[in-house]
Formats: structure tokens, C-alpha cells, sequence
């Protein structure tokens, strides 16, 4: 072999070789931008502003356990009254349990004062999670101090809408009027509410919280955040990775608790294709969730 055949064979293989680092080794960087989770696609009520102490607070279940510690029987009948006129005026179901209540209640016989006026009880939610268009109350706290001699068990009901979420109201002619008369009624805007709040069944949402992507070269580093949106626990799933229409990778995430989320980080994904309009990311999701639309979020190129 002749060496001006040598030298060709050489600079074949060197050109194939240019050929193949360009193909596979581009040295450009794409920026895919990135998504944040974008609104609901429903809204549960306009103008509820103000009623509660946040917006949108309900426990995860529309069935609320229970437990009265420790209080003489008047003021036992008189809360378990309460419990029974909110239940029936709601689509909200109390139990009684023995131990892991969602609301404790408990009795206080000192006599309070807040100015001229004494104390007659107080409520209050003390664990509250935000979920997406929620603000879940795992935990609330009823104190019974002093009961006036009403017909009806008008501080039990106060103190218990307390532990619901529901702040004061000002008009004097309302049970949640800071001032107790016996003469105070529930107004018909609380159970209106109480019963949207609650028309949303227990389910998991699992949705994209932030999405970014960038290529170098051929490889691509991506950077997700879920969270888990709804009003239950989630079952465990995958995230699918899509350039245009290949699947690169599956993601697996676990099982999240209400309000809890996972943050992916990702470098160096190998992409066989030369040229990406978009990339897909979407979450499997073989649980039933509140909302599907927000399982899928899509990258353009930016140019």
C-alpha cells in the first residue's frame, strides 16, 4: 500500500470521525425553559374572603373524628348538641373516638375576662397543611370554659366553627359574633360553605410544582418539582420524560403525604435525536386524583 493510499485512509477516518463527534457531541447548548404549576382549572367560591382564618380551610374528610376530655356532663351534652345541630345543618359527619381525634375538646373551670367581658370558650385549628386550593386542618382544639343558659349550645357551636376554620363575624345577630347572646343564629353563608368546601371528594392530586430543562451537547439536565396538591395520601407513580414523541426516561416517585412533594434533579440524559422541538413530562398516575390536567407539562425550544 502506497503511502498517498496510507494518508488517504487516515483522513477518511479522521473526517468519519469529525463526522461522528458533530453528530453525536454537538457542542451547542438548547435552554428549554421552564413551567410553573400553572391555576386550578376549578374554583371553589368567589367573595369567601374573610369568613375564614385562611382561604379554603377544610379537614382532609368530610367524616371529622372527635373526643371529649375530661368535662362535667353538662358541658359533655351541651358540645356533643353542638356537634349534632353543625352535623345537621351540613353535609359534615362527627364521631366520637377513644384516641386520634381531628378535634379535641376539653373544659376549663377558671373564668376568663377580655376586658368586661369574660371568655366563654375558645377554638382554634392548630395544624393546618396549604394543598394546592386548600388549607387542610389536620388538627383542632375546642376549650369550653363557661356555657350561658341558652336553649341552644351556642358556644359549643361557636368554639366547634372555630376549630372548622371559620373566623368572627361582625354582625351581632351571628353565632360567630365575638359576643355570645342566646338570641345568635348560624347564618345560612356557613354551611353554604362548609358544604362546597367539603363537595370535593378525599383524593390525591399529584401535580407539576416547577419544571426546567437544558441540553449540552447531547445531554440533558432536567430539574422537577411535585407536590402533592389534593386532599388524601398519594400512591407511589412514575414521571415520564418525552423528547417530541421518544420516551428518554421514567422517574419513579413514592407514595406523598397532603402538601408534601419531591424535588428531581437529573444530568446527563442521553438524547440519540439531533434536533428537540419540545420536551413532554408527564405523570402516571394509576390513582384517581382530583384533577388530571395538571399532570402533563410541555417545554418548547427557546430560539
Amino acid at each position: 500500500m502506497g503511502w498517498k493510499s496510507v494518508l488517504g485512509y487516515f483522513i477518511a477516518i479522521f473526517l468519519v470521525a469529525l463526522l461522528f463527534f458533530y453528530w453525536m457531541f454537538p457542542l451547542d447548548t438548547i435552554n428549554f425553559g421552564s413551567v410553573s404549576s400553572r391555576n386550578s382549572n376549578f374554583s371553589l367560591i368567589a367573595g369567601n374572603q374573610g369568613m375564614q382564618f385562611y382561604e379554603n380551610m377544610r379537614y382532609p374528610e368530610k367524616d371529622i373524628s372527635y373526643r371529649i376530655q375530661d368535662c362535667p356532663l353538662n358541658k359533655k351534652d351541651n358540645m356533643e348538641r353542638a356537634f349534632d345541630i353543625v352535623d345537621d345543618l351540613t353535609d359534615v359527619n362527627f364521631y366520637s373516638v377513644e384516641s386520634n381525634e381531628e378535634i379535641l375538646v376539653t373544659c376549663d373551670d377558671e373564668v376568663k375576662y377580655e376586658g368586661d367581658s369574660f371568655v366563654a370558650g375558645e377554638g382554634w385549628p392548630v395544624n393546618i397543611t396549604k394543598a394546592g386550593n386548600f388549607n387542610i386542618i389536620k388538627k383542632g382544639v375546642v376549650t369550653l370554659i363557661r356555657e350561658p343558659n341558652c336553649p341552644n349550645p351556642n358556644v359549643g357551636i361557636h368554639e366547634l366553627l372555630h376549630a372548622l376554620g371559620f373566623e368572627h363575624s361582625e354582625n351581632p345577630n351571628n353565632i360567630m359574633y365575638p359576643t355570645t347572646k342566646c338570641s345568635q343564629t348560624i347564618g345560612e353563608d356557613i354551611p353554604e360553605l362548609i358544604n362546597l368546601l367539603y363537595s370535593y371528594p378525599s383524593l390525591p392530586d399529584v401535580a407539576f410544582e416547577n419544571v426546567s430543562a437544558t441540553m449540552n451537547s447531547r445531554y440533558l439536565d432536567l430539574n422537577i418539582v411535585i407536590r402533592n396538591q389534593g386532599l388524601a395520601d398519594s400512591s407511589e407513580g412514575t414521571i415520564e420524560v418525552y423528547a417530541d414523541e421518544d420516551l428518554v426516561k421514567e422517574i419513579e416517585f413514592e407514595s406523598l403525604e397532603i402538601g408534601h412533594g419531591r424535588k428531581i434533579l437529573i444530568n446527563n440524559i442521553f438524547i440519540l435525536q439531533k434536533d428537540i422541538d419540545e420536551l413532554r413530562f408527564f405523570i402516571n398516575a394509576d390513582f384517581e386524583e382530583l384533577e388530571k390536567d395538571n399532570n402533563e407539562v410541555i417545554l418548547k425550544y427557546e430560539n
